[in-house]
């Protein structure tokens, strides 16, 4: 007999392990439980989460509370006979009610109890930390405090972003949800303390954190740069040939062995920084397609510029 078990996501991360959970013998889904749809887009059109619009693409059951911890919710779950729950990347808290008589996990994209919170993946870039990855925790009254059940490691690649990491995380997370959930319905999965000493916060980012400090060292700019792209990327101003400064997005770079002023930009593409320098692989000019900095230098003629990034005022509460 399979055991029922809701998918709880919102975020494309819980795409790949949602879908390997659903294949699973031995599981049955009755539910795909994710937040309401919400306007996106110029028109303000109403869109489901990528982890509805995939359910919906599935022929799987979908709900959209507002908040999952309401009593017509709980009272769904008991009446569908959910015994366990896979939440990745929800966005609501669960409430004890809703976890009573239930085995439940999460998989969260860092190596707990480091970046708990919600940009793990991109404070662990721009960090530039040397090994990262994700992990599959209980439910826990505080913010991903639970007991660890597996850990999956890996390292960042020269050039990748958090974007790219996202992706790859989330292939790297299929094996060990799966693992787990299958470990509490079977009732051997073991779980470990985390050690509170060692937790560090991943605030969610913002329109002001899109800036990069090009006086420090390359590493460290290219950590900034990388892990702010896709979004929100990183705002910067250039300046060719004695033309008025542009506005320019950097999006992804790697740190090279070369030495040119703070600032000074090479016809190759590659940015002086106060300790090394950054060859700039993917940038944006408003109106334009992402472009390696050394073929917009070629398609305007600039023999020479200048990229300049300045820290932005903090949004007005």
């Amino acid at each position: 007999m399979s055991a029922r078990v809701a998918l709880l996501g919102s975020g494309a991360f819980a795409i790949p392990s949602f879908s390997a959970l659903v294949a699973t013998p031995g599981i049955e889904v009755p539910l795909v439980i994710t937040q309401p749809d919400r306007p996106a887009g110029r028109g303000r059109v109403l869109e489901p989460t990528p982890v509805g619009a995939w359910a919906a693409r599935e022929g799987l059951r979908v709900i959209k509370p507002e908040d999952i911890n309401a009593p017509e919710w709980i009272e769904l779950l008991g009446r569908e006979g959910i015994v366990a729950l896979a939440v990745i990347a929800f966005g609501q808290k669960l409430s004890p009610p809703v976890l009573e008589g239930r085995t439940a996990c999460n998989l969260h994209g860092s190596l707990l109890p480091r970046w708990r919170g919600a940009a793990p993946i991109q404070r662990s870039v721009m960090a530039a930390d040397d090994e990262v990855g994700v992990t599959v925790i209980s439910i826990a009254p505080r913010m991903d405090a639970g007991l660890v059940y597996a850990r999956v490691t890996t390292t960042i690649g020269p050039s990748e972003t958090s974007g790219d990491l996202h992706d790859r995380l989330a292939q790297l997370g299929v094996q060990p949800m799966v693992a787990v959930v299958q470990g509490l319905l079977a009732g051997t999965a073991q779980g470990a303390t985390q050690d509170e000493s060692l937790a560090t916060r991943a605030r969610k980012l913002s329109r002001a954190d899109a800036w990069v400090d090009l006086g420090g060292s390359a590493k460290q700019a290219c950590a900034r740069v990388n892990g702010l792209s896709p979004w929100p990327g990183t705002d910067c101003t250039i300046t060719g040939d004695g033309q008025a400064p542009m506005p320019i997005k950097l999006l992804r770079c790697r740190a090279v062995d070369a030495r040119l002023p703070v600032g000074s930009v090479a016809t190759s593409g590659v940015v002086g920084c106060g300790e090394g320098a950054i060859e700039v692989l993917e940038a944006q000019v408003p109106g334009g397609k992402p472009m390696p900095l050394a073929d917009l230098m070629r398609g305007r003629r600039w023999g020479r510029a200048t990229l300049a990034s300045e820290p932005h005022a903090p949004a007005a509460h």
